[in-house]
């Protein structure tokens, strides 16, 4: 059995250049896959991937 690796919200916010904040609104909004919260404590899984910012404009747009 695979024990997965967690890291904490202000973890993922250091690693991916991002507020805590923001982490924590993407674990709330299911945006990254494998989350669990633990009382106040968003787990992200080591491995996850920064999920797209769908606040930015893409540049294909007219």
């Amino acid at each position: 059995m695979k024990m997965l690796e967690y890291l904490s919200a202000p973890e993922a916010a250091k690693k991916w250049g991002i507020s805590e904040r923001r982490v924590q609104k993407l674990c709330e909004e299911n945006r990254i896959p494998g989350v669990a919260k633990f009382s106040r404590l968003w787990l992200i899984p080591k491995d996850a991937e920064k999920a797209a910012d769908k606040r930015k404009r893409q540049e294909n747009r007219k």
